[in-house]
Formats: C-alpha cells, structure tokens, sequence
C-alpha cells in the first residue's frame, strides 16, 4: 500500500502558526511586552511561512511556483535560483504572513482575556491541565475530528459494489427530493 501522505491547506497553516504565537501573543496581551521565552515557536512559524512562499507556492504575490528542489542537486549550486527582487519579496510575504497571525493572535486571546485569565489561573493551580479543565473553561470543541472524520477506506469499502452510474443516479435521485 503507499505511503499516505498529509495534505495541509492553506487556513490550517495559518491557523497553526496563529496557535503557535499564541505564549508570545498572550505575554504582549498580559504583561504589555515580550520576552525572549518564544525562541523555539518564532523558528517554527518562520519555517511553516517560509515554506507557504517558496516550497508550496501559498503565497499570492509570487503564485505558484515552488524553489524547492528534490532532485538533491541543490548542494552544487552557487546561489539562490532567484533573483535579489524576488528574495526580497519573499523575505517581505513571509514577514507578512507571520505579522498577521501574530496581530491575529493578540486580537483572538485580547477579545477572550477573560478565559486567558482562567486558563493561566487553573496551570498555576494544578500545573497539568487536561481535556476536561479546557471544556470547564472553553466549553466542548464544536465539532470532535474523530466523530466526524471517516477514514477514506471505509468509503471505500462501503461503495466499493456500486459503480458510477448507480452513485449518480442515487446522487440524482436524493437531489430531486
């Protein structure tokens, strides 16, 4: 069987790296300044938006192009395969990216300080937090992944008797109901 491979789209990296800004936003929010403590999290949206621009080509100013070279021949060239204008821009776009899930981030945790203080409050209370102290804070989740997501070889599986034509005449008949 192949590998599976994870496909991420653009809003759940955004959202990842808006999570991971979330001690640094909530030090800004809290304490009106930051510290040096979100070294670890700045390297990892740094790469995620880095990658966004020039590996999978989610950025809109530069389109889809990727300078990611797989071949492994990239260890014998002398340069960037773009010009000083375009390091520029992605230096910029992925500025950009970071700054506004940053931004996104203090705007989340200032508009729920209220629970920020509760969250902070309850780790300091027990150290360890788990599921249940988060739904007594945040209420439980919208929507659970793991009752809601259904795994591609169970489809499989169960419409592996009907061929096209019946899933587009029972597609077409529950469409006229």
């Amino acid at each position: 069987m192949p590998e599976e491979r994870q496909l991420t789209i653009t809003e759940q990296m955004l959202d990842e790296m808006c999570a991971t800004l979330g001690g640094r936003a909530a030090e800004q929010v809290v304490f009106g300044n930051i510290s040096t403590g979100a070294l670890s999290d700045l390297e990892r949206v740094t790469k995620q938006a880095q990658a966004m621009v020039t590996i999978y080509g989610l950025n809109d100013k530069l389109g889809n192009i990727s300078y990611y070279d797989s071949s492994g021949q990239s260890e014998y060239s002398f340069g960037k395969p773009y010009s000083e204008q375009t390091a520029r821009v992605i230096d910029e776009e992925i500025s950009k990216i970071i700054e506004t899930q940053y931004q996104r981030a203090i705007e989340i945790l200032s508009s729920h300080r209220e629970k920020l203080d509760a969250l902070a409050n309850k780790l300091l209370e027990k150290e360890v937090i788990f599921r249940e102290d988060l739904e007594e804070i945040f209420g439980k989740r919208a929507w659970d992944p793991e009752l809601t997501e259904t795994p591609v070889s169970t489809v499989v599986e169960e419409n592996k008797d009907e061929t096209p034509e019946t899933i587009s005449q029972t597609e077409t008949t529950s469409d006229n109901q």
